[in-house]
């Protein structure tokens, strides 16, 4: 039976997946509670300016609203396509709680300064909740969590327009946020790779069971 096909009532009478839908979310909540001083702790540190040749072929402009409708359009709309699917919410989920641990991993190995001529990109709804730090936050660099989400997502929608539309705003996001100087290149062309990682992970520790 497809995944797509699973309802809430179908799903819901599965201890297992009640038990790891209260394991993400608990985990999710944790992780939102530590972000705050992991990500200070990332800005406190000296770091390293990166050459990117890619980077310097692009304009410098500040696009913050034209990237935050996008992102949170697209946001939107994989939220509303999963809801009502049960198992690939729940992959949504798990995935992004890896991407977020993948990400952290990162950023801890990996000191950066933000690249020369950077636009502040301020995103109220992220800085109240996980950012939230005596300075703003611009060095969380490797690699780009707002690209790697909106891909996320695409990947986790069934596959049709809504998927399409996803790949589009990956793309936006990812020319936009090196348009604002917020990320390295590099940041934006790894954030696939962990994405899909991610995807692929929660996938296999939590598969779909058989229709009874």
């Amino acid at each position: 039976m497809s995944a797509d096909l699973f309802t809430w009532p179908e799903a819901w009478r599965q201890p297992a997946f009640r038990r790891r839908l209260g394991v993400v979310l608990a985990l999710l909540l944790t992780l939102a509670a530590v972000l705050p001083r992991f990500f200070a702790w990332v800005q406190a540190r000296p770091g390293t300016i990166l050459s990117d040749p890619l980077l310097a072929l692009l304009p410098a402009r500040d696009v913050s609203g034209l990237t935050f409708a996008v992102i949170y359009l697209g946001i939107a709309l994989g939220v509303t396509t999963l809801l009502p699917r049960p198992y690939p919410l729940l992959w949504a989920l798990t995935a992004y709680l890896l991407l977020h641990l993948l990400r952290c991993t990162t950023l801890a190995l990996l000191p950066l300064e933000p690249p020369i001529g950077l636009i502040m990109l301020r995103d109220p709804l992220v800085e109240q909740l996980f950012y939230a730090a005596p300075a703003p936050i611009t060095k969380d660099l490797f690699f780009s969590g707002h690209t790697a989400t909106l891909l996320l997502l695409a990947l986790a929608v069934p596959a049709g327009w809504r998927r399409w539309v996803l790949f589009g705003t990956t793309l936006v996001i990812g020319l936009l946020v090196m348009v604002q100087r917020a990320h390295y290149s590099y940041d934006v062309l790894a954030a696939p790779l962990f994405a899909g990682l991610s995807f692929w992970l929660a996938q296999r520790l939590i598969p779909t069971p058989s229709a009874k």
